[in-house]
């Protein structure tokens, strides 16, 4: 069974940091590629970032210079470090893998950056 578990949101203040940490369980970590995505009520998901399996990333436009997403392979995680937050930061930011064909997403954590 595929599981993913995403922790560290939080309310912080503009210009703060977070750290978020997806650990994820019944899947080869390592073969996969990891993604974290937000959503806003009413609105459809968008893709953040992602991390394959080498290590390379990728970020939407708006979070780069200020995000970084990396991975432990020999804990099964991936983490989203997040400097200079904004208040448009705020979502509810889930962490997400295909793995045979099927999406699977975490529960999701709520990041709430005030002005």
């Amino acid at each position: 069974q595929v599981q993913l578990a995403e922790s560290g949101g939080g309310l912080v203040q503009a210009g703060g940091s977070l750290r978020l940490s997806c650990a994820a369980s019944g899947i080869r970590f390592s073969i996969n590629t990891m993604g974290w995505s937000r959503q806003a009520p009413g609105k459809q998901r968008e893709i953040v970032a992602s991390i394959n399996i080498g290590g390379s990333t990728n970020y939407v436009e708006y979070v780069k210079g200020r995000f970084t997403m990396y991975r432990d392979n020999t804990k099964n995680t991936v983490y989203l470090h997040m400097n200079s937050l904004k208040p448009n930061d705020t979502d509810v930011y889930y962490c997400h893998t295909m793995y045979r064909s099927t999406k699977y997403w975490g529960q999701g954590t709520q990041i709430t950056v005030s002005s």
